[in-house]
């Protein structure tokens, strides 16, 4: 059976404009010089040179992009074709996948299952998932994280996942904590903050 659609498809399914609307805002933000690296400089800080990365739901394409640009041998994958046709557009080099990641099975150039030495996953992705996909979507990134890789997911508050219920998943899918931060500027975590960026261990 085919898991649950995302929040994210429904919205694009009510109006589908909305995905043209999130590409031209990160096109405009880029042309304007704004700062869209954070992501990236924290996971470029955990990884080795010329890393095996994973843009978990990676919309436009702007992590991954700069990951390759550093160095890094990038796949991003995204349950919305209108997103990764746009990464494909304005980020060239990176292999960019459309994907629902409740049904994560990214396969390497000889058919076996890809692993990574870093997952990223950014941009409240995770609070767009549906519910009931939530703990697949986290066994999927334990299945693909290489031995001594790690997963790091960030999202805000207030967005219909609880960062407690999201910290048991986790542990449940396998994923064990390293790190809490509350920012991706390395800002330490708080039970009340706003925000959480967890730092994961592979099984």
């Amino acid at each position: 059976m085919a898991p649950e659609q995302s929040a994210w498809m429904r919205i694009v399914a009510e109006n589908p404009s909305h995905s043209r609307w999130y590409i031209e805002r990160f096109r405009e933000m880029a042309t304007r010089g704004d700062d869209l690296d954070g992501e990236a400089r924290l996971v470029d800080a955990m990884a080795p040179r010329g890393a095996r990365i994973l843009d978990a739901g990676c919309g436009p394409g702007r992590v991954g992009a700069r990951l390759h640009q550093l160095g890094h041998a990038v796949t991003g994958v995204d349950v919305d074709p209108a997103l990764i046709t746009a990464a494909e557009e304005d980020h060239p080099g990176p292999r960019w996948l459309v994907g629902d990641l409740a049904s994560l099975d990214v396969r390497d150039e000889g058919g076996e299952r890809a692993l990574f030495d870093l997952i990223i996953c950014a941009g409240n992705v995770m609070t767009f998932l549906a519910p009931s996909t939530r703990g697949a979507v986290l066994a999927g990134f334990a299945d693909h994280v290489a031995e001594g890789g790690r997963a790091v997911i960030g999202f805000g508050a207030g967005r219909g996942y609880p960062f407690d219920e999201f910290r048991s998943d986790a542990a449940a899918a396998g994923l064990g904590e390293q790190v809490l931060l509350s920012g991706w500027d390395l800002s330490p975590y708080t039970e009340d903050g706003d925000f959480v960026v967890a730092v994961l261990g592979g099984r």
